[in-house]
């Protein structure tokens, strides 16, 4: 195989505020992924304000994998920083790379970025939007979690596609990425913000309901508004769900 002929470097980023127990799962499961796409593979997890010993990880991974530390305790300054260092550290990385982001509470499976990557699936899309999964439900009753995948399924009934935005099942094209901005500095909802602002460039966003992650059915969630915020207000059937969730 020519130079020519490479094919472009992925960087997965994952923001972690405090997610000493989630995270090895998440990392081991990022590099079985890696494995399986003959593209060069970057993992960089931004530990973001963490005090529960998150940066020991660093030792058990490194130097497969880059950890970084912010003190933003803010989820979309967190990822745009994971970005920004493959912008500005990873001399191999440039604007013709694939860009994704997952949660440091879940889990991709082995074929992820296979599948995220496959341009037999999305075509010339700019940006592919997966969904989430939980497997298993410790903290919230059936009742609960048959409400909550009632109402799953129904926005994401959409043949092919569906309406859900997740930070933890997206990915996009580098020069998109940076052309429209990249993240902000947004508590909660940066994945919503990016994603409007793609299309209103006019990229191409291809929405894939057979490409899933699984996540935590936490109750109290690392970001206001964010999907375990979601989860309660389904638990609470006589509440209002809260705007700009992105589930």
């Amino acid at each position: 195989m020519t130079a020519i002929d490479l094919p472009p470097p992925i960087v997965v980023v994952v923001p972690a505020h405090n997610e000493a127990t989630h995270l090895p799962r998440c990392v081991r499961a990022l590099m079985m992924s890696a494995l399986c796409v003959p593209n060069p593979v970057t993992i960089v997890v931004v530990l973001d304000a963490c005090t529960d010993g998150s940066a020991a990880l660093a030792e058990e991974f490194s130097p497969e994998v880059h950890f970084v530390e912010v003190d933003a305790g803010n989820v979309g300054a967190a990822r745009a920083a994971g970005f920004e260092y493959a912008r500005t550290s990873l001399p191999a990385v440039g604007e013709d790379a694939w860009y994704a982001t997952t949660d440091a509470d879940s889990v991709v499976n082995t074929d992820w970025l296979v599948r995220m990557t496959d341009a037999d699936r999305h075509g010339d899309a700019d940006m592919v939007l997966g969904v989430v999964h939980i497997p298993v439900w410790r903290h919230f009753s059936p009742a609960a979690a048959r409400r909550y995948l009632r109402a799953y399924r129904a926005k994401g009934d959409r043949g092919e596609g569906h309406g859900h935005i997740h930070g933890a099942n997206m990915g996009f094209r580098a020069r998109a990425y940076w052309h429209v901005g990249g993240f902000r500095p947004l508590s909660s909802s940066e994945d919503v913000d990016l994603v409007r602002r793609f299309e209103d460039a006019g990229r191409v966003v291809h929405r894939d309901r057979h490409l899933s992650v699984a996540t935590s059915d936490r109750r109290n969630g690392r970001a206001p508004g964010g999907f375990a915020e979601h989860l309660r207000d389904v638990d609470d059937p006589d509440g209002t769900h809260p705007s700009g969730v992105s589930a």
